[in-house]
């Protein structure tokens, strides 16, 4: 219902605001304007479904030969004990758990095209236990809210974004992005364990947030001793081995397990084209519905409107000009992006905004394009509290973000 709310508001509002250009501002274009981006957004979406069926059918194929070789149940048995106490319902050494955990390493190493195939597999899996076939389980929701808080390693993309920008650090963002983006997927599991009533105060997920926390650190202490100019180029070189690497290793326990490989392949990959078609209407929707809104100006408006409220509070505005970029992010990943190039352009790579613009941008990721991705591809319609909770962790994802970046940068 929730989702069904905030798709009627970006059509109202951005209405209401285009009606009052045409009488009071004498702005005869806007609604034309408007018409414009439905047909523009509409196009995108089935172009980013298109584009999705050969990474779909690629990743999807890969994990076939992962469940008949195995490796996929090994993998699920070896994640039980942590991956059981936050998601309590799915049996020990389901499938699914093995899903979700390569769906968050690639989520975690920036690899997105890799991610959501991933993702919808173990959507797949998790549909199968869910009783109530059009309304998301526990489980689901724990594991939408955990990708859209968008825990990353490695931003890849942001830096090469950064790097044409003609940033002279492009790797400067990388951990105020580690950071608030920890942050968020903490704050949103919080959140969802909270709602579902689950016990984190447990030895398996505490050994595991101090492993986490470890990894991380280890992370940042190497980066640090990496000279700047080379550390775009270490991470993409980590993460591309660390992905050709899983493919070796799913290939190689096919071979040891005798199974057909090829076939295991062909017979996953074939659900990479229904997947892509099944999702165009949930993509056509949000998409329009963000198009419309932004185009209106509502959110020019909006960030303008908090701008004065902080003004109003005594606080520094220095970061308003980073907030478009992070209100879009939890509608839309490419006009995130798009506006994050903008503030770079506008107002250099360098300043502070720029580089806010940058780590709030990469704090969590596109909440809606998920959901409606993800609960699309297995016909979810009722969502319960998975927006309130990802949208949580959006909010302090940002928060964090900002703060961040006062303390790094300003």
């Amino acid at each position: 219902m929730v989702l069904n709310y905030i798709w009627i508001a970006f059509f109202l509002i951005a209405f209401i605001i285009a009606l009052v250009k045409v009488i009071f501002f004498g702005d005869m274009e806007i609604f034309t304007a408007i018409m414009n981006s439905t047909f523009d957004s509409s196009k995108t979406a089935f172009e980013i479904s298109l584009g999705l069926t050969g990474v779909l059918s690629l990743w999807l194929g890969i994990m076939k030969i992962g469940e008949n070789s195995g490796l996929i149940n090994a993998l699920a048995r070896f994640l039980s004990p942590v991956l059981c106490r936050l998601f309590p319902d799915i049996p020990k050494g389901h499938p699914a758990l093995g899903a979700i955990f390569m769906n968050m390493s690639a989520n975690m190493l920036g690899l997105d095209n890799a991610a959501t195939p991933m993702g919808l597999k173990a959507m797949k899996e998790l549909q199968e236990l869910n009783p109530k076939k059009d309304t998301a389980s526990n489980p689901m929701i724990m594991f939408l809210v955990i990708n859209t808080s968008g825990l990353i390693i490695i931003p890849i993309s942001i830096m090469v974004y950064r790097a044409q920008m003609g940033a002279a650090q492009p790797t400067d963002v990388f951990i105020p992005i580690l950071l608030s983006s920890f942050v968020s997927t903490l704050v949103g599991v919080i959140a969802v364990s909270i709602a579902q009533r689950i016990n984190l105060i447990n030895k398996p997920i505490l050994i595991l947030i101090g492993s986490i926390s470890l990894f991380f650190t280890g992370l940042i202490y190497l980066f640090l001793h990496i000279p700047r100019e080379e550390m775009g180029v270490y991470s993409t070189l980590i993460a591309n081995v660390l992905l050709f690497g899983v493919i070796i290793v799913f290939i190689l326990t096919g071979i040891r397990k005798r199974i057909n490989v090829y076939d295991s392949f062909v017979e996953g990959a074939k659900e990479g084209f229904t997947t892509a078609v099944r999702i165009i209407p949930y993509l056509v929707a949000f998409l329009v519905g963000i198009a419309v809104f932004r185009t209106s100006g509502a959110m020019d408006y909006l960030v303008g409107g908090i701008g004065y409220l902080v003004g109003l509070c005594g606080l520094d505005t220095g970061f308003v000009g980073a907030l478009p970029t992070a209100l879009m992010k939890s509608l839309s990943g490419s006009g995130a992006n798009g506006l994050m190039i903008d503030t770079m352009k506008e107002m250099g790579p360098d300043s502070f905004v720029g580089r806010t613009s940058c780590v709030v941008r990469g704090a969590s990721d596109t909440t809606f394009y998920i959901l409606a991705v993800y609960f699309g591809s297995v016909g979810i319609s009722k969502t319960r509290n998975a927006v309130t909770c990802g949208l949580i962790a959006d909010f302090s994802g940002i928060i964090a973000a900002i703060l961040v970046s006062y303390l790094f940068f300003f």
